[in-house]
């Protein structure tokens, strides 16, 4: 299962690999400028989990997620 995020970034890469190459100064602009996203994303992904009872919201999102954002 990928994030909204994620498969945004997954589209983008296979529609325009030039954005994602880390060895051109566009890719690292445009990488270092959206990553950003993933991390707020992550953020509201624990704190909409940690609001409910259980409060594992971390465990929830590495154990769902994190796997494949590398």
């Amino acid at each position: 299962m990928k994030t909204a995020v994620q498969q945004v970034f997954s589209d983008l890469e296979k529609l325009h690999p030039n954005l994602f190459n880390v060895y051109t100064t566009e890719g690292k602009e445009f990488i270092n400028h959206f990553h950003k996203y993933l991390e707020m994303e992550k953020q509201q992904i624990i704190k909409a989990y940690e609001s409910l009872e259980h409060r594992h919201g971390e465990n929830y999102y590495n154990e769902t997620f994190k796997q494949q954002e590398q």
